[in-house]
């Protein structure tokens, strides 16, 4: 394939339609550099730059970032014997999947027959926690107490 050359009128190149490697022809049509930020918040191998928080908004605007909105984490286990009382349908037993969520500065202690809809909140399963940061604690020591396939 060969370059083509945009034409103006006369049939010659049209400058402001030259494509230029550099970028700069929107910025010299326009007379100016464009405003604002022309990264996008990211940099060129592709990780974000920096968070910039998002004022009045309760979150980060980068998702990687540590922030105060709803997080969860979950994993597999098999209760003991006396399985996983919960407030909606008494004892669940067998394979199990434990969600310890985190919303509205309280954490949640769910579960769910592993790979079914319908999650069910553990029995004394909830509790304030004010920095978000020790959710993967609390987790961990869940699963460590309700994680019992030994019996």
């Amino acid at each position: 394939m060969g370059e083509q050359a945009v034409t103006g009128a006369g049939a010659t190149p049209a400058p402001e339609q030259m494509p230029d490697s550099g970028g700069e022809d929107a910025a010299a049509a326009a007379g100016s550099a464009p405003a604002g930020p022309t990264t996008a918040g990211m940099t060129a191998d592709g990780r974000a730059a920096t968070q910039t928080a998002v004022p009045g908004a309760g979150m980060a605007a980068d998702a990687g970032g540590a922030s105060a909105a709803a997080q969860e984490r979950t994993a597999d286990l098999v209760p003991g014997p006396g399985g996983v009382m919960t407030d909606e349908v008494g004892v669940v037993t067998g394979e199990l999947t434990l969600r310890t969520g985190y919303a509205d500065g309280q954490v949640t202690l769910s579960v769910r027959y592993k790979d079914a809809d319908e999650w069910y909140t553990v029995t004394g399963g909830r509790v304030a926690l004010a920095d978000p940061a020790g959710l993967d604690a609390v987790h961990g020591i869940a699963v460590a107490l309700l994680h019992r396939p030994e019996g």
